[in-house]
């Protein structure tokens, strides 16, 4: 289960991890700037370290671990003698390497799932359009496990349950410190789909109405009648603080998925999201509409 419904692992009570994903980036981030403010090619930088272009291109991009070794000389490379400075971008180094809460569940959690765990942790907005199930953050543990299992929950394997114990976890950011704003749009057929039978949604469905109470959560729901015209699939939509992140699209698709941060890629999103906050009820009459489906089960 991954960021709707589909696969993903589970967590420790640890707190370490969050947000290193993000303070990976921001280091990236700040080493191109550094890099081509200097006029170095990744490739000459690449060499300075003894490595390749495309490496660098990962540091820059936060995708792999920093070496503190190689961000030092390539603070030196790039001019950044002051002492204090370099100490602030070592330190740095240290808490963007911080391994997630998530990582010790990577036997049971897809490779691209990871780095979605981690922004999910770091965004201060988080937009997401479901058309078939309830999102992660909302989702009841039976529920899950109703997924986890492809229905079948009285055989959940050992891994199963670790799935559904890290989507638990990932939760937790809605009651946190800091906890993100989460704007979240269901396609009625939703509130309709028995996974887990009767009982599972019925009890799927008052969560989702305790869980729209909360202050950050807001929650919209598209009428059958309107379904499927602002957006074809379902997608996420993550927002960020610091100036240096990009707004990141996650898109899931049955056998990985892709992260989309170009400009007018996160534009042709965000137009959607306008979309549909215009075509889904507004979160009072959403309630009401939850409750009814609520009373019919």
């Amino acid at each position: 289960m991954a960021a709707g419904g589909r696969s993903e692992p589970t967590s420790a009570d640890g707190e370490s991890g969050r947000g290193a994903t993000a303070r990976r980036i921001v280091l990236g981030a700040q080493l191109r700037r550094l890099r081509e403010a200097a006029h170095i090619s990744r490739a000459d930088a690449g060499y300075a370290i003894r490595s390749s272009d495309s490496k660098v291109s990962r540091l820059e991009l936060g995708r792999v671990a920093f070496k503190e070794r190689d961000v030092s000389d390539l603070l030196t490379m790039y001019g950044v003698t002051d002492p204090g400075e370099r100490d602030t971008f070592l330190e740095m180094i240290k808490q963007a390497n911080e391994p997630g809460w998530w990582r010790r569940y990577s036997d049971v959690m897809p490779t691209w799932f990871h780095d979605f765990v981690g922004l999910e942790e770091s965004a201060s907005r988080i937009q997401t359009y479901e058309l078939q199930f309830v999102p992660g953050l909302l989702q009841t543990e039976a529920y899950a496990r109703s997924i986890a299992t492809r229905g079948r929950p009285e055989y959940a394997s050992d891994d199963a349950e670790r799935r559904v114990t890290l989507r638990m976890r990932r939760q937790k950011i809605l009651t946190g410190m800091n906890s993100p704003k989460l704007w979240v749009v269901l396609d009625e057929s939703v509130l309709h789909r028995p996974i887990g039978g009767r009982a599972v949604l019925h009890a799927q469905l008052e969560q989702l109405l305790e869980l729209s109470k909360l202050s950050n959560v807001t929650i919209q729901i598209v009428p059958y009648h309107l379904s499927g015209y602002a957006a074809e699939g379902s997608f996420t939509v993550l927002r960020f603080a610091e100036p240096e992140l990009p707004d990141v699209v996650y898109v899931e698709h049955l056998s990985g998925a892709l992260y989309l941060d170009r400009q007018d890629e996160v534009e042709l999103y965000s137009r959607a999201v306008d979309r549909l906050s215009v075509d889904a009820d507004t979160p009072e009459r959403s309630r009401q509409i939850l409750a009814r489906a609520l009373a019919e089960i």
